[in-house]
């Protein structure tokens, strides 16, 4: 049977979704920016710190009046992290500190309070400090009209930290690829629930809503099906009516029977395909009231290594999320290749630059795709590969 190349399918997959991939820009609230990747350059409208204050609790102090220590100063109340400006501080006078409040102008030091003696009004001390010591300048993280975040950048909560301190309360982001997920099959229970005889636990539907948002799109719809096109019809409807600019449907499309996938999208043009490659070599393409439609093979392996190859470039890329790229690693242990197939075999990363397979090649093995770390590319005209042989890999 003549089979697919996948680089062929890539492309036809590609083409496809080549309208979903051109994003607007959008302006989103910093309590929903996690994850979310800037659009633009983001600047600082204010000086961070915004004011000098204090680094630790203690005693704003001039460094001219403990020329010598230990030396005793008068104690000027104490100024707390709160609103306000403190008042200037007379020579030969010190003032109590806490952590992050303003200091006067006139103190040039900060003594911790570990290194000082409070005794009714007076507080001694033992060593002299130097100019600047435990004192924040304004402006010394940044200056105002600083560059503060790049564009591109996927945020994470010490990003969001940064902003809110610049107060930022809205930012502008790539607007998300919106995608919905389908699994199919009428043996699929839900994880947690009791198993019936001929069942097993749905994996897809997890799997590949968590690589959706992974690849940075936004998880519109989620739904699974049995084996009957009116059901697998609703579940399109749904996803529809949420806005989903892709469907991703994992089963349902191989030669057998009950493959409702088929079934339905078939008679409406629908490409069914088989691809040489292992595993995942049944796919489908195909558009449902002018929304793409990716389909998959039901084996969980199979799911989400079409998941990655064919799909998480384009969302990826899309977000503005760097592409996950190639890395040539050495062969410790040979795998068994298929000849007019290219596999991708799962494996372990080892030292020196070293791979080996972990488990066989076969598209159920879910537990040893959970302990792997790379994907191994063994070409398509591969008979044989020997030990300490180059091949491509991609981290997982």
């Amino acid at each position: 049977m003549l089979r697919t190349p996948v680089a062929a399918h890539t492309a036809r997959v590609r083409a496809l979704l080549s309208a979903v991939s051109q994003r607007t820009v959008e302006q989103v609230a910093l309590t929903r920016a996690l994850d979310r990747v800037l659009a633009h350059p983001v600047r600082t409208p204010i000086a961070l710190p915004p004011f000098r204050n204090s680094q630790m609790d203690g005693f704003a102090v001039r460094v001219t009046d403990l020329a010598r220590t230990p030396r005793s100063l008068p104690l000027r109340g104490e100024i707390p992290a709160a609103p306000g400006t403190p008042a200037p501080l007379d020579p030969g006078h010190a003032v109590r500190v806490m952590t992050g409040a303003p200091i006067p102008d006139d103190a040039d030091a900060v003594v911790p309070v570990e290194h000082a003696t409070v005794h009714d009004a007076t507080v001694t001390f033992t060593r002299k400090p130097d100019a600047g010591e435990f004192v924040r300048e304004a402006g010394s993280d940044l200056a105002a009209g600083d560059p503060l975040l790049p564009s591109g950048l996927r945020l994470a909560p010490r990003h969001l930290a940064a902003l809110a301190a610049a107060g930022l309360d809205s930012i502008p982001v790539r607007s998300q690829v919106r995608v919905a997920v389908i699994s199919t099959g009428s043996e699929l229970a839900t994880p947690g629930e009791p198993l019936a005889p001929g069942q097993i636990y749905d994996a897809n539907g997890p799997a590949l809503a968590a690589a959706v948002r992974s690849a940075g799109a936004f998880l519109a719809d989620e739904h699974r099906v049995v084996d009957d096109t009116a059901a697998f019809a609703r579940a399109l409807d749904a996803s529809y009516a949420a806005g989903a600019e892709i469907v991703l449907t994992s089963g349902g499309i191989s030669a057998g029977s009950y493959e409702v996938v088929r079934e339905f999208l078939e008679p409406l043009g629908a490409h069914i395909d088989t691809l040489a490659m292992q595993p995942g070599g049944p796919q489908a393409t195909a558009l449902y009231k002018d929304v793409p439609v990716v389909c998959f093979p039901g084996n969980p392996v199979s799911a989400q290594l079409s998941f990655m190859l064919f799909i998480e470039p384009i969302l990826r890329e899309t977000a503005g999320l760097p592409a996950r790229r190639p890395e040539p690693r050495t062969l410790a242990e040979p795998p068994t290749s298929v000849t007019g197939k290219r596999q991708f075999r799962r494996g372990v990363a080892l030292p020196e630059g070293r791979v080996a397979p972990l488990g066989g090649a076969s598209s159920h093995l879910v537990a040893a795709m959970a302990a792997s770390d790379v994907l191994i590319d063994v070409p398509i005209d591969a008979v044989t590969l020997d030990i300490g042989t180059r091949v491509e890999t991609w981290n997982l």
